[in-house]
């Protein structure tokens, strides 16, 4: 009976420090994919400015045969 508690114990504490490790590993991504969302954002405002800026302006006139 107590071979079989010290088992569970030891599976016990693995168990937590397996659990610890994935919460921390998580939360990193988290701080990842948050820091690329802001990058992705503001390169995406950045291109849209950049693609008006290099529309010309087309004038209105009218057709040769008018």
């Amino acid at each position: 009976m107590e071979k079989r508690l010290t088992e569970l114990e030891i599976r016990l504490t693995e168990q937590e420090r397996v659990i610890e490790d994935l919460s921390s590993t998580l939360a990193e991504q988290w701080k990842t994919i948050d820091r690329l969302t802001k990058k992705l954002d503001t390169l995406t405002t950045r291109f849209l400015a950049l693609e008006e800026q290099s529309q010309a302006d087309i004038p209105v006139t009218k057709p040769p045969h008018w």
